[in-house]
């Protein structure tokens, strides 16, 4: 699919870190951006830097998906590629000793709940919904294209680390279903790639000390750094681009496999 003004994207997540390096990429080439977000000051103003629009949108629950689908839809037209970015993180143990009585508790239902409406239900509701509209638009390449979606998993569905069980999870969940929905849709020209990054210099590290970033970078064989959104971005275009890329996951990660801790 060629990457131009004649398409639109949704991109979740996408006022800052991956998805908003790659709102900013898809851009760049032309398409028509919409960012699908719950900081409504962050997303509006990186719409407005890259030349897009913004859409409040909680990716957990279905009435403001669908509000926001069918506000993008009407201002930029039909959506021809889903980015979905948005996702949070929890750091937890299965179980934990409590300092003051000693007793053992289990991990709370409650975060390991919204982890995965979040990161998991909140993907393949999007999915869902905008594979419907993508499959009653007409072909745009003459392979019978109609559509491509991108999302992103974490090498932590592979290896997971200490207190990343609800991270881990959900991030899992997006994996194994890649497949089995690039084959559902298959028929209907509408290919479904998964990106798997590593350690990333996202928001979520902008709070780390040097220190313990520079032993996160030391941690990477090559390129013994963090990785950048921008690389995010210019994998999560390619895949647009190239119609072979389907059903495949894919380790943006400089080869690390996670210890334990």
């Amino acid at each position: 699919m060629q990457l131009n003004n004649s398409l639109t994207a949704i991109v979740t997540g996408g006022a800052s870190g991956l998805g908003g390096a790659t709102a900013e990429a898809l851009a760049a080439r032309g398409v028509k951006v919409a960012i699908f977000d719950l900081n409504e000051a962050v997303g509006s103003a990186h719409a407005a830097k890259i030349g897009g629009k913004f859409y409040k949108c909680d990716v957990s629950n279905e009435a403001s998906v669908d509000a926001a689908f069918a506000a993008a839809r009407k201002d930029l037209g039909p959506e021809r590629i889903l980015v979905n970015c948005a996702g949070i993180g929890v750091a937890k143990r299965i179980t934990r000793k409590d300092k003051e009585t000693g007793k053992i508790e289990p991990h709370d239902l409650a975060s390991f709940t919204k982890t995965i409406q979040i990161n998991l239900i909140g993907t393949f509701m999007m999915i869902a919904k905008t594979a419907a509209g993508m499959q009653a638009l007409q072909p745009v390449t003459a392979d019978g294209e109609r559509g491509v979606i991108v999302n992103t998993a974490s090498v932590a569905a592979t290896d997971g680390q200490i207190g990343q069980v609800a991270y881990s999870a959900s991030k899992g969940g997006v994996l194994g279903m890649t497949l089995p929905i690039a084959r559902d849709l298959a028929q209907s020209g509408i290919r479904v790639c998964t990106i798997m990054p590593g350690l990333f210099n996202t928001p979520m590290m902008a709070g780390l000390p040097d220190e313990a970033k520079r032993s996160l970078e030391a941690s990477v064989p090559f390129p013994a750094r963090l990785g950048s959104p921008a690389e995010y971005a210019s994998l999560a275009c390619h895949i647009c681009e190239n119609s072979m890329l389907n059903g495949e996951s894919i380790r943006l990660d400089g080869a690390i496999r996670m210890a334990p801790r």
